[in-house]
This record gives structure tokens, C-alpha cells and sequence, in this order.
């Protein structure tokens, strides 16, 4: 009995200090790789996100709002040809404060064989591993379902998706299909304030045109064929997070593009949009089609998505907390100028809430997207 005490004390304190482990080893072996003749790169970027927002609930007063709802730099470059350096910085408005959103060093000598260790998107849902610049819709992040795995707070008050810890992630492919693999550990007194180490994993195949990279796109905008199955988990202890999602996007009208997203989730005593339910799960779909007919300088886009999210288990009493479902409906209009670096959307959103505390309402607004980057330093 003592003896087997013993060891599962050793494997425990072992899995606790791998993470560790794996980022000690990667650095140690990637010294000598790093000494070769090497002309490291360094790109610099910016995006910003700012809109104009009309809120009429059911009960109570309406709220118009201009609001910058993201500002972010980027830097990253090639310290050697098998190390990688990333930063990036979010302003959040309602602190007026600047902070860390990814500080990331990348380790990688193929498509197959990348770790990343710091801060960054753990493994987790399409949703979180596009972000607000890289999604389909305007109105991401709303519908009680999308991207709720646990995260570290910018500014103390704005989630992130990311979380601090390490990641192996690989591109592998076999025959017509291809496979993209991803697994980590991350930190939990950071996310949700528990001691225990929060592990990760996805995995998504791609059916048609591959995506190459750790990050990911909502649409393409007609430059890929897709079909594309996701899924991913979190642990802690014996709290889950888990989400199926799905991309299908088809080259259309001769410069067009059809696109179906949907996704399922669950988080059960892990995540959630909110914090006073232990529980919550739903679904959603999206369909958009962009026109392949430039007008002016770029391309019409119309976008629909409706999503049911249901929360149970609240905390404390039933009757503060009682289940509830939320439905959200939106729909889009887009002018896609330049992609992801320049477009502007007319959105629209009804959101029911079947909840006695909580009023329904609708917003409507128009939403702003720039971006740029450079590479100022290396070879192009």
C-alpha cells in the first residue's frame, strides 16, 4: 500500500513537471541549431477593429456605442532556421491598458514536428484558433457557445483564448487526406484558479485542400476548396471542455465562395460564457455566400447564423440561478476589399434569452477591419 503510494505520488509530481521538462529539452537541443549562418527575419504588423453599435433590449434603456474593440501588434521573426519568435500585444478599452496576448517561441524542423512554448491559443475549438480578425461573422463570441474553454484576462477584464504552457503540434497527411494533430499542457491558476495543470488536445482532418499551420481561418474567401472536421478537448482533474466543429467552404460563380460552418460544444465545470452555471452545451450553424462580382473595390457578402446554447447546473439557489437557453440570430452584410487586411460589415443580432433576470434585446451597428504588416528585417 505505502509503495504504491509512493509511485503514483512520483507519476503525479512527473506529469505536473513535464511541461517544464519538454521546454528545457527543446531549448538545450535547439542551441546548437541556432549557431548556424542565419539571417533572422522580423515582421511588424497592426489591426484594428472599431464599430458603431445600437442595443434595444426588451426592458430597460438602449445604448448607442462606438467602441474600439480591438487593437493589436504583432511582431515575429526567424531567430534561426528552426526557432521562431512570436509577440503580440491587445488593448483593452474599457482599462485604456496595453497587454500580452501571445509570447510565443517556436521550436520546428518540419510540418510534422513543431513545439510552441509560452503564451498562446492551446489546442481548442476552429472559433478560438481564428480569432475575431480571421472569422467568418462580425458578431463572434456572442452566442454562448463558440470559444469558451478557459483563458487569461488582458487588462483583468478582456478573455483571450490564450493560456501560458506548451504544445506540440504536427501536418500530416496520408493519401488525399490530411491530418493536423495538436496536444499540450497549460496553466490553470491563471485561467480558473485552480492549481492543476489544464491539458489539451485537437484533432481535424482536412478532406479536400489542406490548412497548413497551427493557426486558422473561418473562410478563405474562395481561395481554398475545403471540408474539414475538428475536435477538441480540455481537461482538469475530472472537468471537461469539449467541441466538434465543422468547414465546409466551395469555390463558387467564378470568384465566389460558399461556406457552411457549425460547431457543437459542452463544458461541463470547465469554461462556459457564464459563470454562474457549472454546465452549458449547444450548436450552431453558419452559412454566408460572397458574390463573385466586384463592386467599387471589392466584393459583397451576406451571412446568416442562428444558435441555441442551453446552461445548467447554476450555482447556488435554483431560483437565482435557474436553467436557461439563449438563442442568438444574426445576419451580416460584408464588403471584402482586401480580405481580412480591409473590410467592413452592416451586422444585425437578436438575442433571446429565456431567463427572468435577463432582458432580450437586439443590436444592430456597422463594424470596421485594417490590417497591415511588413517585413522590415531578412530575406523576402
Amino acid at each position: 500500500m505505502l509503495m504504491r503510494f509512493f509511485r503514483k505520488a512520483r507519476f503525479s509530481i512527473l506529469l505536473r513537471c513535464a511541461p517544464a521538462f519538454v521546454a528545457g529539452f527543446l531549448m538545450l537541443v535547439a542551441s546548437p541549431l541556432g549557431a548556424q549562418t542565419f539571417t533572422p527575419t522580423l515582421t511588424v504588423g497592426a489591426g484594428i477593429q472599431t464599430s458603431y453599435d445600437h442595443t434595444e433590449p426588451d426592458t430597460g434603456t438602449s445604448l448607442d456605442q462606438f467602441s474600439l474593440n480591438h487593437l493589436r501588434l504583432y511582431f515575429s521573426g526567424d531567430i534561426t532556421p528552426y526557432l521562431s519568435a512570436m509577440v503580440n500585444t491587445e488593448y483593452t478599452s474599457s482599462s485604456n491598458t496595453m497587454g500580452v496576448l501571445d509570447a510565443v517561441g517556436e521550436f520546428h524542423t518540419s510540418p510534422m514536428f513543431n513545439v510552441w512554448f509560452g503564451r498562446f491559443i492551446a489546442p481548442s475549438d476552429r472559433a478560438n484558433l481564428y480569432g475575431p480578425f480571421y472569422s467568418n461573422e462580425w458578431a463572434v463570441y456572442s452566442d454562448g457557445i463558440q470559444d469558451g474553454y478557459p483563458s487569461v484576462l488582458v487588462g483583468g477584464v478582456s478573455p483571450t483564448g490564450r493560456d501560458n504552457g506548451v504544445a506540440y503540434w504536427g501536418d500530416f497527411k496520408a493519401g488525399t487526406v490530411k491530418l493536423k494533430l495538436s496536444a499540450g499542457a497549460f496553466d490553470g491558476l491563471t485561467t480558473d484558479g485552480s492549481h492543476s495543470v489544464i491539458w489539451a488536445a485537437r484533432a481535424q482532418f482536412d478532406f479536400w485542400d489542406p490548412e497548413n499551420g497551427y493557426y486558422l481561418n473561418g473562410t478563405y474567401y474562395g481561395d481554398k476548396n475545403l471540408l474539414a472536421i475538428g475536435g477538441a478537448t480540455e481537461v482538469q482533474d475530472y472537468k471537461t471542455a469539449t467541441t466538434v466543429d465543422f468547414l465546409l467552404e466551395k469555390k463558387v460563380l467564378n470568384g465566389g465562395a460558399f461556406t457552411v460552418e457549425s460547431e457543437y460544444s459542452r463544458y461541463n465545470r470547465l469554461g462556459g460564457y457564464d459563470g454562474s452555471y457549472a454546465k452549458s452545451e449547444g450548436g450552431y450553424g453558419l452559412v454566408s455566400l460572397l458574390l463573385p462580382k466586384e463592386i467599387g473595390v471589392g466584393k459583397p457578402q451576406i451571412i446568416g447564423k442562428f444558435a441555441i446554447a442551453e446552461f445548467t447546473d447554476g450555482l447556488g439557489s435554483p431560483a437565482t440561478n435557474p436553467s436557461y437557453r439563449q438563442k442568438t440570430t444574426e445576419v451580416d452584410f460584408g464588403y471584402i476589399m482586401k480580405q481580412f487586411d480591409a473590410r467592413v460589415y452592416a451586422f444585425g443580432k437578436v438575442t433571446d434569452l429565456n431567463h427572468p433576470a435577463n432582458s432580450d434585446f437586439w443590436d444592430a451597428g456597422v463594424g470596421l477591419q485594417f490590417q497591415l504588416s511588413k517585413q522590415i528585417m531578412g530575406a523576402k
